[in-house]
């Protein structure tokens, strides 16, 4: 299906162009979303007699988002979650997760603008693209840890699980007798009288 967009959509064109989509995608995103047009003659003439308008509400709502872009830019959103000693998360962090934690920093995101791919599992330190306009998108880092000590030793580049499984390299070390018996300690072969 042949359709004109009303607005920039990302890997397809910008306003006015005319693109050949699959008709799935046009008739359950594109059309009900407002993003398009159907391409025929009629809708042709309706978009070249309202085009001046459309790009100019384009820009407008592209400066809005501009400006709120500044303010979310390389934001830091810490989120405390229980998570196994593994560091798998005892459920997971997903897109209403981080609107309410940006809405706790003051700033109003559309649900639709939260860019994940799929749902936050793990602790860490994850970059997540916030498209505020479809030609304005920001990143912000989200840092999940189990505690607020934690999460400060992330930030800082501390990778925490590592951390906790370092092994002790000036620990107990156990005698190994080869020639033991399996299951025996060096202590119990070595004090064993020999028959003579």
């Amino acid at each position: 299906m042949d359709v004109i967009l009303l607005e920039r959509v990302e890997k397809l064109g910008n306003i006015g162009d005319v693109v050949k989509v699959k008709d799935g995608f046009a008739r359950n995103f594109l059309l009900p979303n407002k993003k398009a047009l159907r391409s025929n003659e009629a809708n042709r003439k309706v978009f070249e007699k309202n085009r001046e308008r459309i790009v100019a509400e384009n820009a407008a709502k592209r400066g809005e988002a501009e400006k709120e872009s500044k303010t979310i830019d390389g934001l830091t959103i810490t989120l405390i979650r229980q998570s196994s000693n593994t560091g798998q998360l005892y459920g997971s962090v997903a897109v209403r997760d981080l609107i309410e934690a940006l809405e706790a920093e003051g700033h109003k995101v559309p649900k639709a603008a939260i860019v994940l791919n799929k749902p936050i599992k793990a602790i860490g330190l994850y970059e997540v693209k916030v498209a505020l306009h479809p030609e304005v998108s920001v990143t912000v880092k989200i840092n999940i840890a189990r505690s607020p000590e934690e999460a400060e030793m992330q930030a800082q580049g501390v990778d925490v699980m590592s951390a906790m499984f370092e092994k002790d390299e000036a620990g107990f070390v156990e005698a190994y007798d080869p020639n033991a018996e399996p299951g025996a300690t060096a202590e119990v072969s070595a004090e064993e009288p020999t028959e003579g």
